[in-house]
């Protein structure tokens, strides 16, 4: 109980420093955001000895996809804040004689961040620059799963950064759950749709609005391409797009690829050289791939691929190593769709190959499975790639490329139904952030009679004409010139 107290306590502290209108201030923005960025340059070995421990990630690895996005994210942000708050003139309609209006961004107040484990530095700071830079208060809650980065967030956070209004919570389910008792005034979390689900029912309570930044399958589309260099782009980008992305433990690498019946043999190939090269002969010994994150999830992955219809579908690779949670990059042809490593999410480095007909048969193959939070389509032809567009729905989606996308400011990220919802990356992020109030002045200067009680059949005419015209329009029907109806 003297923790609970403990918690609420802190958390009524951070409301009124809110409240006080410390955070709302560009200057305190752009010295926390500025904080973080000297934390990063400061910290960088000590986080990659985080991450190398708990991951295993290589170090230009997690420069990649975790403190070189963060600095990029916080640069743009110091760039841009200025412009964001500022907000933007509304157009009125021209009978709105003598009015102005503004569109304001304006704080939420106190929020709660829920991140994830498998990129503990990006998933916890890129919401964190947004909240921040929207004016908010905020506390963060780093994945236990993740135990030495969470450690080192939660201990070198609090020097770089106001702590009066961003705190650091560590601690399991049990510390997770009271929060989600907590009053907010936004949630963003993310993680696994399961979860998501919990963390969407206990908002509700409140009426907490949310964003859930979720998984999804994410598919691979693979047209037959002509040209030598454009199949080895493709095969490169998709490697890497699985197995180099935390080996797979990303919520946006390639799940599995779609390809035509006829051309998965050479893909497939294609594929076993370009894993050699990435990670050698013996990828465990490269250092180049992470490993699983926990026991627990090793022997998820290990039971899909033990499943027996499973097995006899893996063409390349599938040993394991249950000690260092290492898996081999695996891949499967046809395994059958009815099976868990085609319902679920993989989150590992196993990537099926689906074979089609013919490729345009992948519209109707997405369109029965739930939504992607990213779609992958390797292709030159225009026709299948407006079919892309047209007839699917993901979260995001890239040609001829994975992954990047998670990298542009200047794009929206998120999902879609069970792949999440709402939005953050950039000035996405300060809005999801931040309320957008309207605001409107008016002159004492103009006013039209017919707006007012009593009522009779000349004021209803005017009215509709009011609805109906401009200004010019309801002065002519005013002056009789014109016929309301």
């Amino acid at each position: 109980m003297e923790g609970v107290r403990d918690l609420e306590r802190d958390l009524d502290d951070m409301r009124e420093y809110y409240r006080h209108g410390n955070t709302r201030e560009a200057s305190w923005r752009k010295s926390q955001l500025k904080g973080l960025l000297t934390l990063l340059e400061a910290k960088e070995g000590d986080i990659f000895k985080a991450l190398m421990h708990d991951l295993g990630k290589h170090h230009v690895e997690a420069f990649r996809d975790e403190i070189g996005t963060l600095t990029k994210s916080l640069h743009f942000a110091l760039g841009s804040l200025k412009k964001w708050m500022s907000g933007r003139k509304a157009k009125l309609p021209q009978i709105a004689l003598l009015t102005t209006a503004n569109i304001v961004p304006e704080p939420l107040g106190l929020v709660l961040v829920f991140s994830s484990w498998n990129f503990p530095f990006g998933l916890s700071l890129e919401p964190l620059i947004g909240a921040i830079a929207a004016g908010n208060t905020v506390v963060l809650k780093p994945s236990e799963l993740a135990p030495a980065c969470a450690s080192f967030l939660a201990n070198t956070i609090p020097a770089y950064v106001d702590n009066r209004a961003i705190k650091v919570f560590q601690g399991g389910q049990a510390i997770g759950e009271q929060l989600l008792l907590q009053k907010w005034d936004k949630i963003f979390f993310t993680g696994s749709a399961r979860i998501g689900r919990l963390v969407m029912s206990e908002a509700a309570k409140h009426l907490t609005p949310v964003t859930l930044e979720l998984g999804g399958k994410c598919p691979a589309v693979v047209d037959s391409l002509s040209s030598s260099w454009d199949r080895k782009a493709t095969v490169k980008r998709i490697i890497a797009g699985k197995f180099g992305a935390c080996a797979g433990q990303a919520c946006i690498a390639i799940d599995y690829v779609l390809a035509e019946k006829k051309s998965a043999p050479a893909l497939v190939e294609s594929m076993k050289v370009k894993i050699n090269e990435m990670f050698g002969k013996n990828p465990k010994e490269s250092h180049s791939i992470a490993r699983i994150i926990n026991k627990q999830h090793f022997l998820r992955l290990k039971n899909l691929l033990e499943d027996p219809r499973v097995e006899a579908s893996i063409v390349y690779g599938g040993s394991l190593d249950e000690d260092s949670l290492f898996i081999e990059p695996t891949i499967l042809v046809n395994p059958p769709i009815e099976a868990a490593i085609m319902t679920e999410e993989i989150f590992g480095p196993i990537l099926p190959i689906i074979t089609l007909e013919k490729i345009e048969d992948s519209v109707q193959f997405l369109n029965s499975r739930p939504k992607a939070l990213a779609i992958y389509c390797f292709t030159k032809n225009k026709s299948l790639e407006r079919k892309m567009i047209s007839e699917t729905s993901s979260g995001s989606m890239v040609f001829n490329d994975a992954i990047v996308q998670y990298a542009a400011d200047t794009l929206p990220f998120g999902g879609v139904g069970g792949s999440g919802m709402g939005r953050y990356h950039g000035k996405f992020s300060f809005d999801t952030f931040s309320h957008e109030k309207a605001v409107m002045r008016r002159s004492f200067l103009s006013d039209f009679w017919f707006r007012y009680p009593p009522w009779n059949t000349n004021k209803l005419q005017l009215l509709e004409s009011a609805y109906k015209y401009d200004y010019l329009g309801l002065l002519l029907v005013i002056l009789g010139l014109k016929r309301s109806r």
